[in-house]
């Protein structure tokens, strides 16, 4: 056999490997997912497992005002998490159809701690127990699924709490260095070589545009996988059945079969603003050296997430506003990350929402629309 043939044996065999473990990591980034923890049903947590965990790490953003009740969610293994203002429920289909759900009540920060009803912190907390949440509902659903597994099996598999943390850990490394340390490195590399880049704004109209092209390469290298199907499913079918609750219809699967799965506050559209304000805020910084520039980076992700979620929440305000058209790419890449469920995942997501608004009724909350 050639070294030529062996050589393209082995891309064939190794990069699959270590490009699709890879790239579930970064699932983290978007919306969950329902990869099973392992190929077949009633596994434990094997290596490549812990690796797909990693890829459901993902810190979907609330969107809600402090003053306003809106429902939000989430796709996790599964299943699909409902948040209310003062609620959070979590239901998932294990392999065997059988249906089962968490529910616990949630202190909103606003209310707990005045600085967080102040413009950007108030962004930055939502989202901070937001991303909280998601990481217990994905605990949740990966348990869920590893109660099908044998139980002396189950008892050397189980989710510590280092685990969960590991591929938190993982997943915002990862996120940091495809999104920040590649786009500015090439960014870095093109100014060497073109002097015209070297201005401020251009540098940065540059790196913003590579961190772009790389955000929707991603987007579409995942759509092709066959594992993440469902995870789009379910991803739709949250979006379905909160435009089904929005709407003032009863929530059934009738109706949510008629909505869009397109929805307006999906993190998707979210990172989409988060990358157009981190390309105004970083062409303020006045550092030019490479390792300054990453730092300051890395230390402003709290401020432009912050930024980013006042963009988007006057967005919501005012539809026919510029900032309104500044969201609506996001919509665009729904046609990406979501997909059209199943009734069946239509009903999870149904009870993941009757769960957290009998939750949230039981806590004294009023929900209303915003």
């Amino acid at each position: 056999m050639s070294a030529t043939t062996l050589g393209r044996r082995a891309k064939r065999c190794i990069f699959p490997i270590l490009a699709r473990p890879l790239s579930l990591i970064l699932l983290t980034l978007h919306c969950g997912g329902s990869i099973y923890l392992t190929k077949g049903t009633g596994k434990g947590l094997n290596l490549l497992g812990f690796i797909r965990l990693s890829g459901h790490m993902q810190a979907l953003m609330h969107l809600a005002a402090p003053e306003e009740t809106l429902i939000g969610g989430q796709a996790v293994m599964e299943g699909v998490m409902m948040r209310a203002p003062h609620s959070y429920s979590v239901a998932v289909r294990k392999p065997d159809g059988e249906l089962v759900c968490e529910k616990m009540p949630v202190t909103r920060l606003s209310e707990k701690y005045r600085c967080f009803k102040y413009p950007i912190i108030r962004g930055i907390g939502s989202m901070g127990q937001s991303m909280y949440l998601g990481v217990k509902a994905l605990h949740f659903s990966a348990g869920a699924l590893l109660d099908e597994a044998p139980v002396a099996e189950r008892r050397k598999q189980q989710l510590t709490g280092w685990i969960m943390a590991l591929n938190l850990a993982l997943s915002f490394l990862f996120f940091v260095f495809l999104y920040k340390f590649v786009p500015l490195y090439a960014a870095t590399l093109l100014s060497g070589w073109n002097p015209a880049l070297e201005g401020r704004i251009a540098f940065n109209l540059v790196d913003g545009l590579i961190r772009l092209l790389i955000f929707l390469a991603f987007l579409l290298a995942l759509s092709r996988w066959r594992d993440v199907k469902r995870l789009f499913e379910y991803h739709g079918a949250e979006h379905k059945v909160v435009f089904n609750y929005e709407s003032g219809r009863p929530v059934s699967v009738e109706n949510a079969r008629i909505f869009s799965t397109f929805h307006p506050r999906c993190g998707t559209s979210f990172l989409l603003v988060v990358m157009v304000i981190a390309i105004v805020v970083y062409s303020l910084i006045p550092f030019d050296g490479f390792a300054l520039r990453f730092a300051a980076r890395v230390a402003l992700l709290p401020l432009v997430a912050g930024l980013s979620y006042e963009v988007v929440r006057l967005a919501a305000r005012r539809e026919r506003s510029l900032l309104a058209w500044l969201t609506a790419p996001g919509l665009w890449l729904q046609r990406i990350t979501t997909r059209q469920p199943s009734d069946d995942q239509l009903q999870v997501a149904i009870q993941a929402l009757e769960g957290a608004m009998t939750l949230e009724k039981e806590q004294g909350g009023v929900p209303v629309l915003a």
